[in-house]
Parts: structure tokens; sequence; C-alpha cells
């Protein structure tokens, strides 16, 4: 992959990477910040469901941090854009759709098709 292309998916993981920080740092200051009392306990309720919603999109995002980290990473040491299992280029367009990939649709297929033959 050329340099233009590198930096065109480094910038792209980046904004990716400040936008989801940015939002983890409003949802801990959003918390520590409320001094919410609810005498009425289904109004409590509804406010702790809300929360374990919202820590399970964080975390969710907290999972997908670590994955732009690695793809930066890879970037960095050249090998961003190569299928880890056959060691081909990925596709353009898919890198597109999904920038932290580490397989070739083919590949990523292929353990698809083996993870719903285990059953999982």
């Amino acid at each position: 992959m050329d340099q233009k292309k590198l930096e065109y998916f480094r910038g792209l993981l980046q904004n990716q990477l400040d936008e989801l920080i940015g939002e983890a740092l409003k949802t801990v200051d959003g918390m520590t910040n409320l001094k919410d009392n609810f005498p009425d306990p289904t109004d409590r309720a509804a406010l702790e469901t809300d929360r374990n919603f919202l820590l399970r999109i964080r975390d969710r995002e907290r999972k997908l941090i670590e994955k732009i980290k690695e793809a930066l990473e890879r970037i960095d040491s050249g090998i961003f854009g190569i299928c880890e299992v056959c060691g081909r280029g990925i596709a353009e367009e898919r890198l597109k759709a999904r920038p932290v990939t580490t397989l070739c649709i083919h590949c990523k297929k292929k353990q698809e098709a083996r993870e719903r033959a285990r059953g999982l």
C-alpha cells in the first residue's frame, strides 16, 4: 500500500480514536458529577438501567479503541492491510468499511463458516 493511502487510513483511525476517547471522557465526567437523589425507586431504577446500558456501550467502544491502536501500530510497522492468515492484501473497500480488520474477506468468510459449524 502506498504512503498516501496509509496516511488516509491513519487519519481515519486517529479521528475514530479521538471521537471514542472524547465520548468516554464525557461519560466519566457525567457519571462523576451526577448528584441525583431519587426518592422514587422507579426513577432510580430507570437511571441505573440507563447507566448500565451506557457502560455496556462504552465497554464495546473500549475494545474498539484497542483494535484501533493495534491498527495504528500495524501502519507504523508496515503490515497494515495485509491478511494475518494468508498474507495477501486486504481490499481497500474492506479497509474503508472496517479499517481495524486483520483478515481479507476470503479468510473472514472461512472463519465465520467454522464458527457457524461449531455453533458459536
